[in-house]
């Protein structure tokens, strides 16, 4: 990678099943930002998963784990799938996604629920709940039960197995996710929504604690309402309208955010965006990736939606490069291709055109070519 300070390290990685299908769009996004907005990044493409794993040994090899390890931001593709079968279950957890979070300590996992009206007749939901859906689920990533110890599988005395997981939060764990998500309210319609299930679990019980205990020490200005999980889930379909910034643990902001896609009209149209902490010089570590896995059994066929993945980039863009216009431009430009009609088969109408991967990254560029043309005029 460049050494020029100026320059923005971004690994991109598209991993297994449908990943490389759509990241291969999301790298022609890129490209365009780079060659036709001067956006200062490099890009370094590296394999994670089975190929790698039969050259190598290994499902994330030492130079996709050194070219992460350079990188400012990494643009992840999915991993998973049948191929999973044909490596060994150590080698798979020695590379695993929750291993890259806890060794980055992306603790901080923000997703974008937004209802696009272009989508209205595809989408899940009526047309009436679905208008002026925009709000953001952020999720708590390297703690709680896929964290927590002790965890196993045993077999009891009397034959019978069990298996066991540890659900956990410390203090410090809490304050720091809900701190990202009050500021992040600021910035929006000032609202906060902390998800826990504090009438069964004493977790819970001490994440509400902590929550309202930050918000009157240093957001008393935000404000703040509290839902337990069941009801979490039924008001993201009933009237997600509601929500501004919605805040929980790692396990239930799982569950909402793929309840949420329901939303978004598909769960390929999702984007996230993983963070770390601020270091000393005022950067973060951050992993970027659709939220939809890696759809085994549409992979290699060419029909996967590459929003999610595209509209990743423009988190990439608006979090990690600072460059807010070119993310506006870059949504608005996926806004105008779904407008004029461009669906793969996830989002289309009865009847409608399917676009594959490929022509809906053409649909995405043709709209920035577009759009660009005319700021320019």
């Amino acid at each position: 990678m460049s050494t020029q300070s100026n320059m923005v390290k971004v690994a991109v990685v598209g991993g297994e099943g449908i990943g490389p299908e759509v990241t291969a769009q999301s790298r022609r996004v890129l490209d365009w930002f780079a060659a036709k907005r001067n956006v200062p990044m490099t890009l370094r493409e590296a394999q994670y998963g089975l190929i790698p794993y039969l050259a190598t040994g290994k499902v994330l090899p030492e130079d996709t784990a050194e070219a992460m390890d350079e990188a400012d931001a990494i643009l992840w593709g999915a991993t998973g799938g049948p191929e999973t079968t044909e490596v060994p279950v150590a080698a798979r957890k020695a590379g695993s996604l929750l291993g890259l979070r806890s060794k980055y300590d992306l603790y901080a996992n923000l997703r974008p629920i937004v209802a696009s009206p272009a989508l209205s007749a595809s989408a899940p939901l009526k047309s009436e709940v679905l208008d002026g859906v925009d709000f953001v689920i952020i999720r708590e990533l390297t703690s709680g039960i896929y964290f927590g110890e002790p965890r196993g599988i045993e077999t009891l005395p009397d034959g019978q197995r069990r298996g066991f997981n540890t659900e956990q939060y410390t203090t410090n764990q809490i304050r720091r996710v809900a701190r990202s998500a009050f500021e992040l309210a600021r910035t929006r319609r000032n609202k906060v929504c902390s998800v826990d299930k504090a009438n069964v679990l004493e977790t819970s019980v001490v994440w509400r604690e902590e929550v309202i205990r930050l918000h009157k020490e240093e957001f008393s200005d935000v404000e703040l309402t509290h839902l337990y999980v069941d009801n979490a889930a039924m008001q993201i379909v009933r009237e997600p309208r509601q929500f501004d910034v919605m805040v929980t643990g790692n396990i239930f902001g799982d569950i909402l955010s793929d309840c949420a896609a329901m939303a978004s009209g598909s769960l390929g149209m999702l984007p996230s965006a993983s963070l770390g902490p601020i270091d000393r010089f005022g950067r973060r570590k951050a992993l970027y990736e659709p939220v939809h896995g890696s759809a085994p059994d549409i992979a290699g066929k060419g029909i996967a939606n590459p929003l999610g993945s595209i509209l990743s980039v423009a988190m990439l863009l608006r979090l990690t490069l600072n460059r807010p216009e070119d993310a506006d431009l870059l949504e608005k430009a996926v806004q105008t291709a779904l407008a004029s009609g461009a669906r793969t088969a996830d989002i289309a109408e009865a009847g409608a055109k399917k676009l594959s991967t490929t022509q809906m990254g053409d649909a995405v560029l043709s709209a920035l070519d577009k759009i660009s043309a005319k700021e320019h005029a």
